[in-house]
């Protein structure tokens, strides 16, 4: 094989690579708003928070007033969340599994997604701690 055919596959596997890292970034920000702890807490009262983290982690620690649907439920629970309200959603630190869920949600029909920056580990607001 000419060498040039190794050059292209390597930069196939780098393109792939790069592809890999940001395509949950920008499909988190196309189909949800990332907002920091001040803009969470004065859209909890008009909205559904949903903590997307296990139910172990849940009865640890989590945001007063929120409700836990892990994110691997999401799809099999669409039926108990209200495309009427927003809904605001976050995990432990910064979102990963939210890029996944915001995309359901959005597709379900909801029209405003929002994300919790930093998560529950950024978190300044009440909490309720269980275990």
């Amino acid at each position: 094989m000419p060498n040039y055919i190794y050059w292209i596959i390597d930069v196939i596997i780098i393109l792939a690579i790069i592809a890999m890292l940001f395509y949950p970034r920008w499909n988190l920000r196309r189909n949800a708003k990332v907002i920091d702890n001040e803009e969470f807490n004065r859209l909890m009262s008009s909205s559904q928070v949903i903590d997307i983290r296990e139910a172990n982690q849940y009865r640890i620690k989590h945001i007063l007033g929120a409700r836990n649907i892990a994110a691997a439920q999401i799809e099999a629970s669409l039926n108990a969340i209200s495309t009427h309200k927003p809904v605001l959603i976050y995990e432990n630190a910064k979102p990963i599994a939210a890029s996944k869920v915001s995309k359901q949600l959005k597709k379900a029909g909801v029209p405003e997604i929002y994300v919790l920056k930093n998560g529950l580990n950024g978190w300044d607001g009440k909490v309720k701690e269980g275990l």
